[in-house]
């Protein structure tokens, strides 16, 4: 009894959390929200799946996980950990391992992967902190920790842990900040993050063309003065076969 107790008061979480971070939800009653928004109906389904396998319940609890899938499109592993205020917005194609950890007030949008490495048991997901969000596309790939409050770019594919409060884009993943500060809430621009790489082979770019600039003023603008050679088609057969 204590178990679905505990159900109720998560569900209601998720629902206010459903409603204070999708826009479409504003002034939505709460009975809409649980027949309509997919990933609200996946946490609510794992919920109760969950619960399940902590009473011991066998085969149940992966079928409730089967059928969520089938119909949402978010696929949960029964076992996965999951706190209160969590939402997954639109849901499509999010999938969420055995040994995951996610903590409170924890945001995912569509396509995003808490995936496992390797063949091993034991701990092989992530684990989220409080106030994570993981942009569209994301992949978080092993036993990696990411902390309290990190942000987590589209597309973008974190295996190593992730600081408290990081901003993490890229392939792989780089911690960044915007404007010299970091990304805060879950509204932040995923569109516009910098990319460090990016941004270095930029300013690399940038450096050779100064470079070139500065040999041909050097070389008095004639551009090296080299010898000119003419350009002839090659005739016979290539050496590639062709």
């Amino acid at each position: 009894m204590r178990a679905w107790k505990r159900i109720v008061r998560e569900v209601r979480a998720d629902v206010a959390a459903a409603r204070d971070r999708d826009p479409a939800a504003h002034g939505v009653s709460t009975f809409e929200i649980l027949t309509s928004w997919a990933g609200v109906q996946a946490l609510l389904a794992h919920r109760v799946a969950h619960a399940l396998v902590g009473a011991g319940v066998p085969l149940a609890p992966r079928a409730i996980a089967y059928l969520t899938r089938s119909i949402t499109g978010v696929e949960i592993h029964p076992a996965a950990r999951i706190g209160g205020g969590f939402f997954i917005d639109h849901g499509s194609g999010v999938v969420i391992g055995e040994t995951a950890e996610i903590g409170e007030r924890v945001t995912l949008y569509q396509g995003v992967t808490l995936g496992g490495t390797g063949f091993q048991p034991g701990k092989r997901h992530p684990t989220l902190g409080d106030n994570v969000t993981v942009g569209s596309g994301a992949k978080l790939l092993g036993p990696i920790a990411v902390g309290d409050g990190a942000k987590i770019g589209a597309n973008t594919v974190v295996v190593e842990d992730v600081p408290p409060g990081t901003t993490m884009v890229g392939n792989p993943g780089h911690p960044v900040k915007v404007e010299g500060k970091r990304v805060e809430g879950p509204d932040a621009d995923w569109i516009h993050l910098p990319d460090p790489i990016a941004e270095a082979i930029k300013a690399l770019s940038e450096r050779i063309a100064d470079l070139e600039r500065r040999l041909a003023d050097l070389d008095g603008g004639g551009g090296g003065g080299g010898e000119e050679r003419e350009l002839r088609t090659r005739t016979g057969r290539s050496s590639a076969g062709g």
